[in-house]
């Protein structure tokens, strides 16, 4: 009889998940194949992901729930299965990024990883460290579920012009994340603005921030270092990050002007042929 490992549902979220996924199957009359046969994944993913030695995703959350008839209940949980996949230092943020009703971040050279596309994530992530980099990668772009929500927050958008033409991950991957940027031109509660080169001196000189504001409590700054993160509610740093932010939203580019220097971009550096007649990207 082969061995059957027995998690600890109590362990952390990934055992309560693998236990749940375990229970449901059993309960209804399934193998590990004969469920991955349904899905459309192997038996041996199943295994893997019953056992806490594989990330689930939300795709294959879904697909068991139906399968299963869990009423949701793995959608619901591998949320918090992959938050709790993050960096220890960083999971206070992730939170931070899920209750907040506004985000305002100011980027000097990356794309905010709210808005990263898959290609764009993994390049970054994979700079130093390409150990389990799929499931790093799908961890990082899970973060961006909370604009789905029924009620998701507004989120502004700074990016410095360094952040469209830094090339991470080659030039098929930068248009496709330039293309993602150009997909929320329309949308009133994502905003994407870019400050640029001619800008020179500006407000944000000393580096990248986010801003964090909730419906009942006080406000919230954070910047990070090398594999650090400093969250702070002290008034005058909130207070100063504020006006900052002001100051580098009236130096940036409209809304409207920055959607128009990422076409340029896109035009000049990462692929003309891909952009229609009117200047937005091909499906």
């Amino acid at each position: 009889m082969a061995h059957i490992n027995i998690l600890d549902p109590g362990a952390s979220p990934l055992d309560y998940y693998g236990y749940e996924l375990r229970r449901h199957r059993e309960a209804a009359g399934l193998t590990q194949r004969q469920l991955g046969d349904v899905i459309n994944y192997t038996g041996s993913l199943v295994g893997q992901i019953e056992t806490a030695r594989k990330l689930p995703t939300e795709v294959f959350s879904e697909r068991v729930d139906a399968a299963l008839g869990t009423g949701g209940l793995l959608s619901r949980l591998v949320g918090l299965v992959l938050r709790s996949q993050l960096p220890a230092w960083f999971q206070q943020v992730a939170e931070l990024e899920a209750r907040a009703t506004e985000i305002a971040t100011f980027q000097t050279h990356m794309v905010h990883g709210l808005l990263q596309t898959d290609a764009y994530a993994r390049a970054v992530l994979g700079a130093m460290d390409r150990r389990k980099l799929d499931d790093r990668t799908t961890v990082r772009l899970a973060r961006q579920r909370i604009l789905e929500k029924e009620q998701p927050p507004v989120l502004w958008v700074i990016l410095g012009e360094t952040a469209l033409r830094q090339e991470i991950g080659g030039p098929e991957a930068m248009w496709g994340q330039l293309a993602r940027l150009l997909s929320f031109e329309d949308a009133p509660l994502v905003n994407v603005q870019v400050l640029p080169f001619s800008a020179g001196a500006h407000a944000g000189l000393q580096g990248s921030f986010n801003h964090y504001r909730f419906a009942s409590d006080p406000a919230i700054v954070y910047t990070e270092g090398y594999g650090t993160g400093h969250p702070t509610a002290n008034p005058d740093t909130v207070k100063d990050c504020s006006l900052r932010y002001d100051h580098l939203q009236a130096a940036a580019l409209s809304i409207k002007d920055s959607a128009a220097l990422i076409r340029r971009t896109m035009e000049e550096h990462y692929g003309e042929s891909q952009l229609s007649s009117d200047g937005r990207p091909l499906a």
